[in-house]
């Protein structure tokens, strides 16, 4: 058995509040082992057999849209890989009150979707993509920027889901090999 970190889309966001409890029932019920969430924000963590990361995502997909009623992207990163994202330091030392948000990808971005994502630096934003993922350092106000993951999508035309660093850096703590 792998442990296995899923990162989910539209959990508690945009009107679509989900217990905790829920979460950990529906992948307990898919026969999932040593199913734990991490904060209400869609993080859920669990052993499987299963190897296919990109059908296993799929499947999950499969099973949430069943049980919740709606689409949940699902993103699955193994607990080394989510300690490198924590680890890679895209623009250095950050100073206080910078804000910095991974972007996870269902795949590898292109050269012609970090030429995109690039294009929208501002004085407030700033980007840099490594493997699967999108960091996203804001030196402003949240508000101050006209970056999302909604602008992402679009310019990547691939599904994607953001956490802060922190949240990232406490899984990659929590779970770690």
């Amino acid at each position: 058995m792998a442990k296995h970190i899923a990162f989910l889309r539209a959990i508690n966001v945009g009107g679509h509040n989900v217990k905790m409890d829920v979460l950990r029932d529906l992948f307990d019920g898919a026969g999932f082992a040593q199913v734990e969430t991490f904060i209400a924000s869609g993080n859920v963590i669990f052993d499987s057999s299963r190897r296919d990361t990109a059908k296993l995502e799929s499947d999950i997909e499969k099973m949430l849209r069943s049980g919740l009623g709606y689409e949940v992207s699902t993103f699955i990163r193994s607990p080394a890989e989510v300690a490198a994202v924590a680890t890679h330091e895209p623009f250095g030392k950050r100073a206080a009150g910078t804000g910095l948000y991974v972007g996870f990808m269902a795949g590898r971005v292109s050269s012609a979707g970090r030429d995109s994502i690039l294009a929208f630096r501002t004085d407030v934003d700033d980007f840099h993509v490594h493997g699967r993922e999108v960091y996203w350092q804001n030196t402003g106000r949240s508000s101050d920027s006209k970056f999302s993951n909604a602008t992402m999508e679009r310019a990547l035309k691939c599904r994607a889901t953001f956490r802060n660093i922190t949240t990232v850096t406490k899984l990659a703590a929590k779970y770690a090999i």
